[in-house]
Formats: structure tokens, C-alpha cells, sequence
């Protein structure tokens, strides 16, 4: 098919262009270089606009059941198609963007995830909510785990895991400021319109991601691979790439490790933390306060302990003792007996802040695996997390009464801080990566 030669081009790599290589655009795509950060830039903000569509959902519930005439039930379960859905897809979406690549499979994850901000528009039973939901999570299962894909192929490897905390960073300042600005806007619009607009938003990246998102020119090892090896069935080649993740000691031990961490942070910031609040007699309007801390927490936090890790040129030792700061900082939140505000407010900043460390998992699992199974080392990993994020969510609800007091919620969260000091005792078990890619 084709062949290339690498040659060294402003700190980064530059593949020149044989004329048989079909699935180049281009005469040249250096990696690191202002394409990369454009293609860097587009997914970000697709990641961006993803949260801020799921926000905007978990704000106009309400009306959507109002509109639809639905009970908080069917709202709830929706919610959970959506979290079932995402679920499975995401185990499969880091495998297809290592055999595929970024085009065209992100321009159709936007395509999809803009679908489903229309129907959302248009819910008017339980059935359009629930083909919106399932639309949404298949384009969404893309959007993490994509980022975080063209960082491990745009940048040079040594920046994979800062280049996915900048990612989560972003992210996080979106959810903690995206429900004030769409409370605000249902202030001005509504909701129906409020999706509408998110949507056109949607067929804007569309066009351009077909114009601008590529992959970058594939490296001697990759192209020969392409030439000379024979691509096995599609669905055989997934479960081939995922199984191979799942028996790399350090891709398991690093989504044990970001899962409880993340798990524990997204539990703790939406749902739990400011539920022990009010059990301490503080007032619900602290509720989206506390939820904004744990946000802004994680996007300082998800950037600095790559960078801290870089410094010290170790991934191990800050990825355990973010963790354990963060049990730390989670049992203060559960098991003070007097607590002012203020101090809630700090020690949920503090729980975000210390789940940047979770970031890590993603880094020492990329740096574990070859290049070509990156994407499926992230999916895995946030997959993971995201499961966790859900058990830490549900179980402790099922052990609590109907109507719990403030002891109650102590012995329902107390796996939290046990699963966060189990998670950094599986950290010391990683192989440290420092760095490296096999």
C-alpha cells in the first residue's frame, strides 16, 4: 500500500507521504504540530458540548416529564437506559477507533450525539426519551475516550496523560458551570428550544469534523502491520484487542485504581455529599454549590498529577497517595459531627482535587499497551469508572431507610473510603510505566 520515512521536524515527527497511501489527506501530518492541536482542539470541545447536553438533560427533566406526561419512574429509568447503553458501547468504542481510526468514526459519534439532542427536543412520550437516550449514549461512548484516543496518536507519548488530563479539565470546568448557565437560559428560551440549540451546535462540529479531523500518518511499525499483516473479522479483532488489554496486569490494576477513585468523586459531588449535607441540617440550595467544588476540584486536579507525575518522572506513588487523600478527604465529608459551610465546601473541593488522580489510571494504561491498542486501553478504563460511579450511586441508596439521619448515611458510605484505600493498595501492585510504551 504504501511506505514512509520519519524525519525529524521541530521537536515532533513528520511521515512524507507515499502516493499509495489512500488514507492520508495531505502531503504530511506531523505529529504535535498546529493540525494536531486543531484535531486536539475539535474533540475537546465535542467532549465540552457532550457534558453540557447531559447537564442541560439533568436540568430540564422536570419539564420533559411535565411535557410528556411521565412519572419520576420512567425519568429514572431512561436515566439508566442511558447509563446500561453507555455502558456496553463504551468497551467497544476505544476498540473501533484503534482499528478504524478518528475518521470517520468521531465525525458520526457527533452526528449521533446531535440526533439525540433533537429528540430530546422532541420528547412527547416515553419512547422518543428512550431512543433519545440510547442515540445519545452510543455517539457519547466516543467522546471521552476519543479525546483521549487522538492525544495518544496526534502528541508524542511522553504527553498522552497530560494531554487527557487538559481533556478532563475542560470537561470538568463545563460541568460546573454548565448548570447555572442552562438554569439561566430556560430563564430566556425553552427547554424544547434550549436542545434545539445545543443540536444546531451539533451540525456545526459535524461539518467540521468531515473537514478538519484525520488520522495522522501512521509510523514505519503501524504501516508495516498495515501492508503485511491480514486484518481479522471486525467483531473478532475487538474482542482480540480487548482481551488482550484485560490480561495487561497494569490495565486492570490502573481502572481498579481511576474507577473507585472517579466512582467515588462523581458519587460523592452528585449525589451523596450533598445529601449528608442536608442530614446535618444545611440547606438544599448548598446542594448545587458542594456539586460545582467537586467539579472545579477534578479540573485543577486531572491536569496537575500528570504533571507532578512527569516531575517526578513516577506514576505510581502520586497515583496512591491522590487516592488516599481523597479516602481522606471523603471520610471528613461523611464523619465530621459539626461542619460548617465553608468547610464542606473546601473538603468537596477537595475530594474533586484529589480524584485528578484517577487521571493516572489512563496514562499508566496507555503507556502499557502498544500504540495500536491505546483507545481500548482508555475505554476500558473509563468504562471502569463509570460502572463504579454507578454501584457507589445505587448500593448505598438500598441500604439506607426511607427516612435516614445522619448515622445512617455513615454506616451506607462507609464502603466509599474502603473501596478508595483498596483501589491505592492495588496501585502499589503497578508496574511503574514512567513514561514508557511497550
Amino acid at each position: 500500500m504504501a511506505s514512509t520515512a520519519p524525519a525529524a521536524h521541530g521537536g515532533g515527527t513528520e511521515y512524507r507521504k507515499h502516493p499509495g497511501a489512500r488514507f492520508l489527506h495531505g502531503p504530511h501530518r506531523r505529529i504535535g504540530g498546529v493540525e494536531a492541536w486543531i484535531v486536539w482542539g475539535l474533540c475537546t470541545t465535542f467532549v465540552v458540548w457532550l457534558f453540557a447536553i447531559q447537564t442541560g438533560y439533568a436540568v430540564v427533566s422536570p419539564e420533559i416529564q411535565r411535557t410528556a406526561a411521565l412519572s419520576v419512574a420512567q425519568i429514572g429509568l431512561a436515566g439508566s437506559i442511558y447509563t446500561w447503553a453507555f455502558a456496553l458501547c463504551q468497551f467497544f468504542s476505544g476498540a473501533l477507533l484503534d482499528r478504524f481510526g478518528s475518521r470517520p468514526l468521531l465525525t458520526i459519534a457527533v452526528a449521533l450525539v446531535t440526533a439525540g439532542a433533537f429528540l430530546y427536543a422532541q420528547t412527547d412520550s416515553m419512547g422518543t426519551l428512550i431512543a433519545a437516550q440510547i442515540v445519545l449514549a452510543i455517539g457519547s461512548s466516543f467522546g471521552f475516550v476519543g479525546a483521549g484516543y487522538i492525544g495518544g496518536q496526534w502528541f508524542p507519548a511522553a504527553r498522552y496523560g497530560l494531554m487527557f488530563g487538559l481533556v478532563q479539565c475542560l470537561a470538568s470546568l463545563g460541568s460546573a458551570f454548565g448548570q447555572p448557565a442552562i438554569s439561566w437560559q430556560l430563564t430566556l428560551v425553552s427547554w424544547q428550544q434550549l436542545l434545539n440549540g445545543f443540536g444546531a451546535a451539533g451540525v456545526v462540529l459535524i461539518v467540521l469534523f468531515a473537514l478538519l479531523v484525520r488520522n495522522p500518518a501512521p509510523g514505519p511499525e503501524q504501516l508495516a502491520r498495515a501492508t503485511t499483516a491480514p486484518r481479522p473479522p471486525l467483531v473478532s479483532s475487538i474482542f482480540r484487542d480487548l482481551g488482550s488489554c484485560f490480561r495487561n496486569r497494569n490495565v486492570v490494576l490502573s481502572a481498579l485504581l481511576a474507577g473507585v477513585s472517579f466512582g467515588s468523586m462523581l458519587a460523592m459531588g452528585v449525589l451523596w455529599g450533598p445529601r449528608v449535607m442536608e442530614a446535618r441540617g444545611a440547606e438544599s440550595s448548598l446542594a448545587a454549590v458542594l456539586t460545582a467544588m467537586s467539579w472545579l476540584g477534578l479540573a485543577i486536579g486531572a491536569p496537575l498529577f500528570n504533571l507532578l507525575s512527569d516531575h517526578w518522572n513516577n506514576r505510581r506513588l502520586p497515583a496512591v497517595i491522590g487516592v488516599l487523600l481523597q479516602a481522606v478527604a471523603v471520610t471528613l465529608l461523611i464523619y465530621l459531627p459539626t461542619e460548617t459551610n465553608s468547610v464542606s465546601v473546601v473538603t468537596m473541593f477537595c475530594v474533586g482535587l484529589f480524584a485528578g488522580a484517577h487521571m493516572l489510571g489512563f496514562t499508566v494504561a496507555g503507556e502499557s499497551v502498544p500504540r495500536a491498542l491505546v483507545g481500548s486501553s482508555a475505554a476500558i478504563v473509563n468504562g471502569i469508572c463509570f460502572i463504579v460511579g454507578g454501584i457507589l450511586q445505587a448500593v448505598p441508596g438500598r441500604l439506607l431507610p426511607d427516612v435516614p439521619d445522619l448515622a445512617d448515611y455513615g454506616h451506607a458510605l462507609l464502603m466509599m473510603p474502603i473501596l478508595l484505600v483498596l483501589g491505592a493498595l492495588a496501585g502499589f501492585f503497578i508496574k511503574e510505566t514512567g513514561g514508557t510504551r511497550p
